[in-house]
């Protein structure tokens, strides 16, 4: 594992040559610095203890040593690259290679009694040799030396996996967006319908999800002249930032007069009617055009829900000009509309008696669990993060209702709400198991000091209640709300506590709320041919139980939920 100590070094060492290189294109440093500390990263801690300099270790930088048949690329073997013009001369270069750098790399031992080993993989990002047919003078020159002509031949590379992917207009891209190219970079595809779980594995994770990981590692370090960065405290990731708006036509308000405006994904109503909606536009909510065109009655615009930018297709005949006197940037909700500040109101817990333990073999109240030996989210790592997350999942365990009577469903009653809360509960998120009743936000808001009492300030929260609960208040609690199933099932699987709600036409029956959790080689999402998550992995409590599973497809939208929502916590 490459530790935080070497993608410092490596980021602060090279910043200079790494924004010079990225700037002008959709890669940033952070983003070229996953694929060297994939590539090589291994490397750097053996010879930085060693003392080399910074240009010993990137001319010291090669590996791969495999050949036939754990090899089917050129050149599989020594006779395989001698066959070839110049051969030799590659050859004797790629084995005193391999011998200088097993001089300060531990595990490299065999290559002096081995003498036809040598390496396929050169410079910092390891370009590999079977480019030698095509550019033997990079090798033979031995360019991937310097680490200006190693990381040039990278952009090279990227920029070419980037017009594989599709992506080549586009002025940025997302980090999920880049460890596809990354993926294609190692692969040369991408296989949307795997995911992440593509590329080389090495025993324990795939390519693409040690980028993944790398790249938000390395977006908490901060370098001399680089971008401010937040740092998470244990347990707690970063969330990537929103998709900053891209629209650029005129301002429109939603005009509805009843009820609220459905965000669609095409410019049509599917069948059922819920199926390609993706948000709903309260009356009254500003929106932006793109252009200034119908397509099939609707419009395309954006909106700003809870600081997150929904893009789709909205029915014209309700929609209104509503242009400003001055220019509007970024989109930004109506001033009644915008949630609380940060703790405007306390978080409240279900007091209880001295000595009592609420466990999960005994049927659920408002009580938060308090049971000795509760797991957490801990670590400073994505990795970290999923494994105290799976640790989670494993104490509550919801499928296992004989023995968690807690979550166990009974008559018409069902527990998605209470697993929910202490699941986040013992994520070190706050998710309400009761909350304050009206009057009592009305006396705090007024400057009093108000107890918790049940029935009397507090009341239980079911599904539907907590779906309106983060609406108001969840993102002064840290929650941000998620446009699409593919970013949450990302978010999940960088270690930040992730969930889908929904609410109910019939707001005395049950709503529902299932978390998303991070995938592993024996539970994962369901995803579409082109790659879009179209199931999350997700664990809850209900009607069903289980640990993990994908579940039904979109159940958030039945016709049975009046609104659905997705939000994430870092």
């Amino acid at each position: 594992m490459v530790k935080t100590s070497d993608m410092r070094w490596f980021k602060e060492t090279f910043w200079a040559e790494l924004k010079a290189a990225t700037d002008g294109t959709v890669f940033d440093p952070d983003m070229v610095s996953a694929i060297a500390c994939q590539e090589t990263g291994s490397l750097w801690a053996p010879m930085r203890d060693k003392g080399l300099s910074k240009d010993e270790i990137v001319r010291l930088c090669c590996g791969d040593t495999l050949d036939a048949p754990n090899r089917s690329a050129f050149p599989k073997t020594r006779g395989h690259l001698e066959a070839e013009p110049r051969g030799k001369e590659m050859f004797n270069i790629a084995r005193k290679a391999l011998l200088d750098m097993s001089e300060h790399v531990p595990g490299y031992g065999f290559a002096k009694k081995r003498k036809n080993k040598f390496c396929h993989g050169y410079g910092v990002f390891q370009l590999d040799l079977q480019f030698f047919k095509v550019e033997p003078e990079y090798f033979l020159e031995r360019r991937y030396e310097q680490f200006s002509e190693t990381l040039g031949r990278a952009m090279r590379e990227l920029k070419s996996c980037q017009k594989k992917r599709g992506l080549q207009d586009r002025t940025s891209i997302t980090d999920f967006e880049f460890v596809t190219i990354a993926i294609t970079y190692n692969t040369g595809r991408f296989r949307p319908n795997k995911g992440l779980k593509q590329g080389h594995f090495d025993g324990a994770k795939h390519y693409g999800e040690h980028i993944n990981d790398f790249v938000a590692r390395l977006r908490q370090i901060a370098v001399p002249n680089g971008p401010a960065v937040v740092v998470p405290d244990d347990g707690q990731t970063v969330l990537p930032p929103p998709h900053a708006p891209q629209a650029t036509g005129p301002w429109l308000v939603v005009d509805t007069s009843t009820t609220t405006l459905r965000l669609r994904s095409e410019p049509e109503v599917s069948s059922p009617a819920t199926k390609n909606v993706i948000a709903d536009l309260p009356d009254g909510w500003p929106v932006r055009a793109f252009g200034t065109k119908s397509q099939n009655g609707f419009r395309e615009v954006e909106a700003d829900l809870s600081g997150t930018v929904f893009r789709g297709f909205a029915f014209a005949d309700f929609l209104a000009d509503a242009t400003p006197a001055a220019p509007l940037e970024p989109i930004t909700p109506l001033e009644p509309l915008e949630p609380p500040a940060k703790h405007a109101v306390e978080p409240v817990w279900m007091p209880r008696k001295s000595a009592m333990i609420t466990k999960r073999t005994e049927q659920a109240g408002a009580h938060s669990l308090n049971e000795q030996g509760m797991p957490g989210r801990g670590g400073t790592t994505p990795e970290m993060l999923r494994a105290s997350i799976h640790d989670v999942i494993a104490f509550l365990n919801p499928e296992s209702t004989a023995q968690h009577a807690r979550y166990a469903p009974r008559g018409r009653l069902t527990f998605c709400n209470i697993y929910a809360h202490d699941f986040c509960a013992l994520c070190g998120v706050y998710f309400p198991r009761v909350w304050w009743m009206e009057g009592a936000l009305g006396a705090i808001a007024g400057g009093s000091e108000v107890k918790p009492l049940y029935g009397n300030t507090v009341k239980e929260m079911r599904a539907n209640d907590l779906f309106r609960w983060l609406a108001d208040y969840g993102s002064g609690f840290g929650w941000q709300r998620i446009a699409s199933t593919t970013e949450l099932q990302n978010h999940a699987n960088l270690g930040a506590v992730c969930m889908i709600i929904a609410r109910r036409k019939n707001d005395g029956a049950s709503g529902h709320v299932s978390m998303v959790v991070p995938e592993t080689e024996n539970h994962r999402a369901r995803r579409l041919p082109g790659g879009q998550v179209s199931a999350p992995l997700q664990s809850q409590a209900g009607s069903r139980n289980f640990n993990y599973d994908a579940g039904r497809t979109d159940w958030w939208k039945s016709d049975k939920f009046a609104d659905s929502a997705m939000w994430a916590h870092a």
